[in-house]
């Protein structure tokens, strides 16, 4: 046995063990290189393991049949728990990332961020009241689809995931119709936990000009109006101002109508439910697209999301009172609101004033074909004045209702209800009552598939009152609950990303019976003698239309759409809007 004096010096005189490597491959590499699924799900995990902080947990499926994984920071008590966070009146924000995995910047930035918010005491410090949720990788499939050619338009990295999903869908389209399971798993997660703010990671197309990121907000028209004045008035104003700070000064997402941005200015982008910020604003959640400028090299676009997400959490502890009181009173709106916009058009007769850092963009002939082209010359940029349309107005509103009635029928659709958080009721027993139904007189359909749907627009509508008879456990969705403005949205037919836009009640634009010329001839005879007032409508039609006098099939078409026999499910929408009353319901 060796002496205890020598046994003390050996021990103390031994090397040290060496710190763990905390780096990301990101980090590990010459700033042009982007973590795998596997080495980020794997980083992720043994965080895990180390901080007690970070909770790493299985969401729900994905397209891909890898799972979807939330990753949980926070310092509170229960701090993986949704209802203690609320219960403790902690701030949720929610990032995702990889959505679209060639637009990777997200995914290397939320790593570092979360490292680094249990690792550097001043960091750690924006866990006090807030708990952060990391989407590590929303599009699963679409990261292990890695390739180095199909960002074509993109500076970096060396290899990065596609668009399309699993199944070649691009998830940013798909946050109401769901045809994807990762969307259907993030509706769940969503829920959950409620978040306060989310933010969606991207990458730009576009023009080019002189900044690093730009930014799309929750549009400002179509939140409440507790969160519109806080968005504009408090939040984005810090964020712009932490983000120059830093010398990453932000733009409004670049979309312009014109040959280049300074030529008529910028447009707001109008995120409809379809968007993952769009459909964040339907449950009063602030959200944010970034969007790094595609022409700039990868290793600053990482370090401008990593800032972005850095300053966003520090605005949202300061602003913390702010951010809640807002949300309170946008549902207190909610809950007071009778009128709700489903369509929206811009508003160009107002425009904002920004000043914007572009590039002057000129004309020169293309090598490829001759023809003029465009291009930006980096060597001329300039700083000015040009106008920004960021408000909209409500084209279509609807009244609201006390309740829809939902055939049992309609699964699909309940069950993308139920995953929003929708309370539902069902009847207790066959029941027979009069509600308004709509008919859909008009639609126009796109002659081209789109994200696996052909899309409904320009729905022209007819409200009728109705007796109808619904069964023993059809559903009911009373209208005053959290999730109002979401039902409104995909149930009224005429909004933008209503279920109906999206081809969920197709089966009803198609007619099931009809008859046989030669037969009806007669019924339809005895129709008119039964009914002189018929005959009358039909013979003053006949004398207002001359082309409808000489075409005989057509009035025997009328005679029968006036008839009892034409079937009344033809073009009738079935989801029923109940005006009040007593509904026997479990």
């Amino acid at each position: 046995m060796l002496p205890l004096f020598l046994s003390v010096f050996l021990l103390a005189s031994s090397p040290t063990a060496p710190p763990a490597d905390w780096s990301t491959p990101f980090e590990r590499s010459n700033g042009n290189t982007t973590a795998t699924y596997d080495q980020c799900i794997a980083y992720y995990q043994r965080l895990g393991k180390t901080y007690k902080e970070i909770t790493v947990r299985e969401a729900g499926e994905t397209d891909s049949g890898r799972p979807l994984h939330e990753v949980v920071i926070s310092t509170g008590g229960g701090k993986a728990d949704p209802a203690t966070a609320r219960r403790q009146g902690r701030r949720v924000v929610l990032i995702q990332n990889g959505i679209h995995p060639g637009e990777p910047e997200g995914i290397d930035a939320s790593m570092m961020l979360a490292r680094d918010l249990v690792q550097k005491p001043e960091l750690r410090q924006l866990l006090r009241n807030t708990t952060v949720v990391l989407i590590p990788i929303y599009n699963i499939g679409g990261a292990l689809n890695r390739n180095s050619t199909t960002r074509v338009n993109q500076n970096g990295p060396e290899s990065y995931g596609f668009r399309g999903n699993a199944r070649n869908l691009d998830l940013n389209r798909d946050y109401v119709k769901q045809d994807s399971r990762n969307a259907r798993s993030f509706a769940t997660l969503f829920q959950r936990w409620q978040p306060d703010i989310f933010l969606d990671n991207h990458t730009s197309n576009g023009a080019d000009y002189q900044y690093t990121m730009t930014l799309i907000p929750t549009q400002k028209d179509k939140l409440h109006p507790a969160l519109s004045q806080y968005l504009t008035a408090q939040l984005l104003p810090s964020l712009y101002q932490g983000m120059n700070q830093k010398q990453w000064p932000l733009t409004p997402y670049v979309d312009f109508p014109g040959r280049t941005p300074d030529a008529r200015g910028l447009v707001g982008f109008l995120e409809t439910p379809r968007y993952s910020t769009g459909y964040a604003a339907l449950f009063n959640t602030i959200g944010f697209v970034t969007e790094t400028h595609m022409l700039k090299a990868f290793a600053p676009r990482v370090r401008a999301t990593y800032d972005f997400m850095k300053v966003l959490l520090q605005t949202v502890q300061a602003q913390d009172d702010a951010l809640a009181q807002a949300r309170i009173a946008a549902a207190q709106q909610l809950a007071a609101q009778q009128d709700f916009p489903v369509a929206w058009q811009l508003d160009t007769t107002r425009a904002e004033t920004f000043t914007f850092r572009g590039y002057l963009g000129h004309l020169k002939p293309s090598e490829v074909s001759g023809q003029p082209r465009l291009y930006y010359n980096q060597q001329e940029p300039y700083t000015k004045p040009i106008p920004f349309y960021n408000s909209f107005r409500a084209t279509t509103t609807v009244r609201r209702p006390a309740a829809y009635l939902i055939p049992q029928a309609w699964g699909e659709v309940v069950e993308r209800l139920r995953r929003a958080g929708v309370q539902l009721q069902r009847l207790r027993q066959d029941t027979a009552l009069t509600a308004d139904f709509y008919h859909i007189d008009d639609y126009k359909t796109s002659s081209r598939p789109y994200e696996g749907h052909y899309l409904h627009s320009q729905v022209q509508v007819t409200t009728q009152p109705q007796a109808a008879r619904f069964l023993r456990g059809d559903y009911v969705a009373l209208l005053n609950q959290p999730a109002a403005r979401y039902l409104v949205e995909v149930l009224e037919p005429q909004a933008t990303d209503s279920f109906f836009a999206w081809g969920f009640f197709d089966s009803v634009l198609q007619q099931k019976e009809h008859f046989s010329d030669y037969v009806f001839e007669d019924l339809a005879a005895d129709l008119l003698r039964q009914q002189p007032a018929l005959r009358l409508r039909l013979e003053k039609l006949k004398k207002e239309n001359a082309a409808f006098a000489a075409n005989g099939s057509a009035q025997l078409e009328w005679v029968y759409r006036n008839s009892p026999h034409y079937e009344k499910a033809y073009l009738r929408y079935p989801i029923a809007r109940w005006l009040g009353g007593t509904l026997p319901v479990d």
